[in-house]
């Protein structure tokens, strides 16, 4: 195993990113730490089935409750090469941004950033209020980045699968665990 990820999954639309970004961790041979929130146990569910956090959790080493403040990845000691939190609901932006560690998602998202760690936000929600505007500034100024999942339209993806596997590529890419994964864009 390469390297150790944290992947927090919060209770936004879009559970195949989640999906998708452990399957990529697993494929690249990283050791994923899984939290998944409440909500998110329920969008997982409803969007992708009822065996889909199942999946998700035999794709990852560590499936961590979301109470549990005093696991390995609320501590800044745990080596993580950094966080992807997909989808990341405005909720768990808001947490984040405003430093309110009051889950273990949140907690080790927070642990990132103190530790200056790449900390990727597939940040969920649209239009946009102007609280979610300042506080996805808030998370950038402190050293996150804010991934919308934004479907790579150029590339003409087939299905609403094909976008969802090419933006968890460029999440996981973030991390610089690998080479790139991601298709890029080659104009012709």
């Amino acid at each position: 195993m390469s390297a150790r990820v944290v992947l927090g999954v919060s209770g936004a639309s879009g559970a195949m990113l989640a999906r998708d970004c452990a399957r990529l961790l697993h494929r690249l041979g990283a050791g994923v730490d899984l939290v998944i929130s409440p909500m998110a146990r329920r969008t997982l569910a409803e969007e992708l089935g009822p065996d889909a956090e199942a999946e998700l959790c035999a794709l990852a080493n560590r499936c961590h409750e979301i109470r549990d403040l005093g696991a390995s990845i609320a501590s800044g000691s745990y080596p993580v090469a950094g966080m992807i939190v997909a989808p990341c609901s405005m909720r768990s932006l808001a947490a984040i941004a405003q430093g309110l560690d009051d889950t273990l998602l949140t907690r080790a998202a927070g642990v990132q950033l103190k530790e200056r760690r790449p900390l990727i936000l597939l940040a969920r929600e649209a239009p946009l209020t102007l609280a979610h505007l300042r506080n996805m500034t808030a998370a950038t100024e402190m050293g996150a980045v804010i991934l919308p999942p934004v479907p790579a339209f150029y590339l003409r993806p087939a299905s609403l699968a094909e976008a969802s596997a090419q933006i968890a590529a460029r999440a996981v890419d973030l991390l610089r665990l690998a080479g790139p994964t991601a298709t890029p864009w080659c104009p012709a």
